[in-house]
């Protein structure tokens, strides 16, 4: 797609920038290049190929195992204990 320098200072005066000639004639060659990367994408086949659908595939699912612990090996780290309970400072006054 074909970018002219009008374009470019148009652009430039709504993002509120100055450009020489010479800048304006290399941004126009980017914003080309840019469009054309676009375009490109404009031309791909995107229809969907029933095909390369996954339906047959089931989601793996594992039994939930039910894991005991002693008491004290779960609260040996724990610096102060009251019954069964962990003892935190204070934090609301």
């Amino acid at each position: 797609m074909k970018v002219s320098i009008d374009e470019v200072k148009y652009i430039a005066k709504l993002s509120k920038l100055k450009f020489s000639d010479d800048e304006a004639a290399k941004f126009a060659k980017e914003f080309e290049s840019i469009l054309d990367n676009f375009q490109y994408l404009n031309e791909l086949n995107l229809d969907i190929n029933e095909d390369n659908e996954t339906v047959e595939l089931k989601p793996v699912i594992r039994q939930d195992e039910v894991k005991s612990f002693e008491c004290n090996d779960l609260f040996r780290n724990v610096k102060d204990m009251q019954d069964t309970y962990i003892k935190v400072p204070k934090v609301i006054e």
